[in-house]
């Protein structure tokens, strides 16, 4: 019978998990400001881990390009801290980068509900 998940995708939920709560509490960086871990794609080698996260702000994005910014310049930080928590011989190398999946998801349902306004209901 195989195997239902493979080793990096184990890997890829830990690490998510892992990351939200080390960004959450143990982040004292003003620069990052409130940011949510949407999904994290780990190499099949392990030596890679593209995060990506969604800033919550009400302003521009300068200020989400300056968030990841400040995460991509605390990644050593943020990766000795989740060494710590995983149980693992080798964490793979964070790098941060910015997910605009949620707010392009709300803009696509404020224009369907702009085309049907019975939807409101």
């Amino acid at each position: 019978m195989p195997r239902e998940f493979l080793r990096f995708q184990r890997v890829e939920r830990q690490l998510q998990r892992e990351l939200a709560e080390v960004i959450q509490r143990d982040l004292r960086d003003p620069e990052v400001g409130f940011v949510t871990v949407s999904g994290v794609d780990v190499t099949k080698d392990l030596a890679v881990a593209k995060v990506f996260v969604s800033v919550l702000t009400t302003s521009d994005n300068e200020n989400k390009a300056a968030s990841v910014e400040a995460l991509n310049h605390a990644s050593n930080y943020i990766h000795g801290m989740v060494s710590k928590r995983m149980r693992m011989r080798m964490v793979p190398e964070l790098r941060f980068f910015l997910d605009e999946s949620i707010e392009q998801g709300i803009k696509m349902d404020a224009l369907l509900r702009a085309t049907d306004p019975s939807k409101d209901k």
